[in-house]
């Protein structure tokens, strides 16, 4: 089992026919992703060479649809046209469009968000690394040799955290890892990941990474408290950096006074039950911890989280 993405998933790849496209492409295959096309209105017709395997260019998502019965698409246009991409997509009906692009402005990313959910697909992203269930998919940028299949579910808004923690548990596993992206408006957010782990029987352990800026994280800590049962780790990056409006990092990691703070965030979700970690690194021995001392298929709800304020409590 797994979120989102498995073995059975057909993928397009929107921009396929550019540089990053191609390069992503490639290591999609050789990952195992059904990658079954790309889509470039100039180039329809064309197939493309990807050393053992030819893959055809579709004029739109709906004609690659009707050809393949693909269910993913993968967007890596430029920000200029990543809106009429996803728009497109959703016009298709495909279940998930997983938006890699950066930098898109932030009222093309409300639009398009809302119309797709409007029409019941799934948006992930924008300026994210994508998701990859260990073993079957990857539909994005993620590594694919820095994990193994296993009982970890992580959803992260930085796709740097995401690599990490993915290598540092490698040993143990993951059933999908989800990287939401760190723009001011996402299509998938913490709590629809929090609830398809929950839901996931094959997710026993859920990791949460999050960052400064926005309430993202305060809205999971009060979900994790009322609906999750799965024990979550989670880590949140920021707690150094300077307050007064500067945007860190992502566009969305944006202190304003005290809101958006790695502090507001850690209350938060100590309040909901959280105990409170260091690093990155020390996240991960508490994820070893847990899974060590608990069935983490039938647990209590528990949680452990990380916040890189310099101290640890266990």
């Amino acid at each position: 089992m797994a979120i989102h993405l498995t073995k059975e998933s057909k993928v397009l790849v929107q921009g396929m026919t550019g540089g990053e496209g191609m390069k992503h492409t490639r290591r999609m295959l050789a990952a195992g992703t059904n990658v079954v096309g790309g889509v470039n209105p100039r180039k329809a017709g064309r197939t493309v060479d990807f050393g053992d395997r030819a893959l055809p260019v579709f004029g739109s998502v709906a004609d690659g649809m009707q050809s393949t019965d693909a269910d993913v698409t993968v967007v890596f246009v430029p920000p200029a046209f990543a809106k009429a991409a996803v728009i497109e997509a959703a016009d298709a009906g495909i279940g998930l469009t997983v938006v890699i692009t950066e930098g898109i402005p932030v009222h093309d990313s409300v639009a398009f968000t809302a119309y797709a959910r409007a029409r019941v697909t799934r948006v992930i992203g924008p300026d994210c690394p994508g998701l990859i269930t260990p073993g079957q998919s990857n539909a994005g940028i993620i590594p694919a040799d820095i994990a193994k299949p296993g009982p970890i579910g992580l959803v992260s808004k930085s796709g740097t955290l995401t690599y990490q923690l993915m290598h540092e548990l490698r040993d143990i596993g993951f059933s999908t890892c989800v990287g939401i992206g760190g723009d001011p408006v996402v299509g998938t957010t913490h709590i629809d990941c929090l609830a398809a782990f929950q839901d996931d029987p094959d997710t026993g352990l859920i990791v949460l990474i999050g960052e400064i800026g926005g309430d993202a994280e305060e809205r999971a800590a009060a979900y994790i408290r009322d609906h999750v049962t799965k024990p979550v780790v989670a880590y949140v990056a920021g707690f150094t950096a300077p307050e007064g409006g500067r945007t860190m990092g992502h566009a969305g990691a944006i202190v304003s006074g005290s809101l958006g703070t790695a502090r507001a965030k850690k209350e938060a979700l100590e309040a909901a039950g959280a105990e409170v970690g260091r690093t990155p690194t020390g996240t991960a021995k508490l994820v070893r911890a847990r899974l060590e001392h608990s069935d983490v298929t039938h647990s209590r709800r528990t949680m452990t989280v990380g916040v890189n304020d310099g101290s640890v409590t266990s």
